[in-house]
């Protein structure tokens, strides 16, 4: 569960898993002061995250040896009754042809992935 909290300064957002806080904010070009994560931004860093992650814990579980993996997220909003999530995943390390189809099989697994990936419904909490 994330909690917010609004800031003095325009639309400058705190949020808060509990144990972790970070910033978002509006960008300059919309009236914010552009002090954190924009909204969508969060949503591309969730997705490349996940990738990331589930990629070097198979790596981990294959036993491949990995130097480092890198995940880049892009959204694209462009056609306006669709939402595309494109992403590349970079491999660092003398990996084969086999392991890198390996690693880029998992992405499909990662769990904001598969969320994202399901119809969406917004509802509001009802309060006692």
């Amino acid at each position: 569960m994330i909690t917010t909290s609004s800031e003095s300064n325009a639309y400058r957002t705190i949020f808060s898993s509990g144990a972790h806080k970070a910033i978002a904010d509006a960008p300059v070009a919309k009236g914010g002061g552009g002090a954190g994560f924009d909204p969508h931004e969060l949503l591309e860093a969730a997705l490349a995250t996940c990738i990331n992650i589930v990629v070097r814990k198979r790596a981990d579980q294959l036993a491949i040896a990995v130097d480092g993996v890198a995940v880049i997220v892009r959204l694209d909003r462009s056609p306006p009754e669709v939402v595309s999530f494109e992403y590349e995943l970079i491999l660092h390390g003398s990996i084969n042809a086999e392991q890198r189809a390996l690693l880029n099989a998992v992405v499909k697994s990662c769990p904001v992935s598969q969320t994202l990936s399901k119809q969406i419904v917004f509802r509001e909490i009802e309060k006692p």
